[in-house]
């Protein structure tokens, strides 16, 4: 029995470029990294020093604020450099892949037997607790505080997010033997979300309560879905979990192996065959890009993750942590003159002035990154308000945390949100504000002061 969840506000952005469902295994990658910026909050303490051989399960560093969270190489090979920026800050630990991969035995569970003490010192000391994000704050989870419910959503609503009912297919004992983990973890529970229409690997699963969602991006955010059924109040806590990343933890109970193979989708206008690629998390992008090809290789963006919420991260950069799709769209450094006054119909706009979208619901776009406008001064226009699915004053919200009002911050709902919920208000703002750096700034603020 599952409980539908219809949102109406939100904007579908619809865009060429959409991956064929098709999978390849991607070219090897000769070196692979791992950010600790992609793990918000942490400051890395090193383990595995520059020479040192891992396998792939083996820890690289651990969190400064607690040692019992392990960040693991995804490959088995040689640390061949730790990236340092300004004050030694460590950028990036480089792994340079062997080429048969040993893994770090961490031997075969039977979950059902497990306590969840039992499932949580395996996951921390394998480490897959990286994978735990919690809410409020949207960091990785403290596991000393227990949650009052944990969430997945398997339904993707972003522009060009790869189709998790493909990448999943043929996943289910992986999925139910972590979902069973994860279940031991709560004594809420575990809510599984999927798409109205769609046959997900995730609808038949037990240990679940299973929700129903359908509507216009940001339905798949799953900030909106806890909102519609089980909203974050202060001192409470939830835990979110992304579907691939359950399938590594899965395996990892099933066979013993941190497994860190991930399933991308490669997309948007300027790639030649968008399809789906089998790779390792950390992998270089290029061995991907070029595999399939790119119109105007002068001229491109290559973004780790979706158009609204991912890292640009050029060519001969490497796939996020948290990442499934890589996107590369034109580089907008045009200047269009009088664009601001002449009727547009090749934009993407949720207003009916000037710009005709509208009349074409079906139409997909070939969009660059130009924000078409400068940065100025809020605006108000109300527009927020129509793709903001969220029971909570978008404008309001950004502004106090603008001036680190705590206060303010708390009764407007800063508990609720996460930087992706404010994709969309960023992206049809006139003002060209960075909500989402606002928010993540706002985020770790109250984190700082009240977490």
């Amino acid at each position: 029995m599952s409980k539908d969840i219809r949102i109406r506000k939100g904007l579908d952005i619809k865009l060429v470029g959409e991956a064929e469902k098709k999978t390849v295994n991607a070219i090897r990658s000769n070196v692979y990294a791992i950010k600790p910026d992609d793990f918000h909050g942490i400051v890395p303490k090193v383990i595995a020093k520059q020479g040192t051989e891992v396998k792939a399960g083996e820890p690289l560093f651990h969190s400064k604020s607690n040692e019992n969270i392990l960040f693991p190489s995804p490959v088995s090979g040689e640390i061949v450099e730790i990236v340092r920026g300004a004050k030694r800050k460590i950028l990036a630990f480089k792994i340079l892949g062997d080429k048969e991969q040993k893994f770090a035995d961490f031997g075969t569970k039977d979950v059902n037997a497990m306590s969840g003490e039992e499932v949580k010192s395996h996951l921390l000391s394998s480490g897959c607790w990286p994978f735990i994000k919690q809410r409020p704050y949207d960091v990785i989870a403290n596991p000393d505080v227990a949650p009052k419910a944990i969430f997945v959503s398997g339904y993707a609503t972003a522009p060009l997010a790869a189709d998790l009912d493909y990448v999943l297919e043929g996943k289910e004992n992986e999925l139910q033997v972590a979902l069973t983990a994860l279940s031991k973890l709560t004594e809420g529970q575990v809510h599984v979300s999927v798409g109205k229409q769609s046959n997900s690997p995730l609808s038949n699963l037990n240990n679940v309560t299973l929700h129903k969602v359908s509507g216009p991006h940001p339905a798949g955010n799953v900030s909106v879905q806890i909102a519609k059924i089980d909203p974050i109040n202060k001192g409470e806590v939830v835990w979110v979990v992304n579907p691939q990343d359950l399938v590594i933890i899965g395996e990892l109970l099933l066979t013993g192996k941190f497994n860190a193979e991930r399933t991308i989708a490669l997309v948007g206008s300027s790639v030649k065959k968008p399809q789906y690629y089998k790779t390792v998390i950390g992998t270089e992008v290029s061995t991907m890009v070029y595999d399939s090809g790119v119109h105007d290789e002068s001229n491109i963006r290559v973004i780790s993750g979706d158009v609204l919420t991912g890292e640009n991260v050029k060519p001969d950069g490497y796939l996020g942590y948290y990442h499934n799709t890589i996107s590369i769209i034109p580089e907008g450094d045009d200047y269009e003159f009088f664009g601001w006054n002449k009727p547009i119909f090749n934009k993407i706009s949720p207003s009916r002035a000037l710009t005709f979208s509208w009349l074409f619901p079906n139409k997909k776009y070939s969009l660059n990154t130009n924000t078409n406008g400068e940065h100025r001064a809020f605006v108000v226009t109300g527009s927020y308000e129509n793709v903001f699915p969220l029971d909570i004053y978008p404008l309001q919200l950004l502004k106090a945390c603008m001036v680190n009002d705590l206060d303010a911050m708390e009764q407007l709902g800063m508990y609720e949100v996460a930087p992706e919920d404010f994709a969309l208000t960023e992206f049809v703002c006139v003002s060209k504000q960075p909500h989402q750096q606002i928010i993540r700034e706002g985020l770790d603020l109250m984190l700082k002061e009240i977490g």
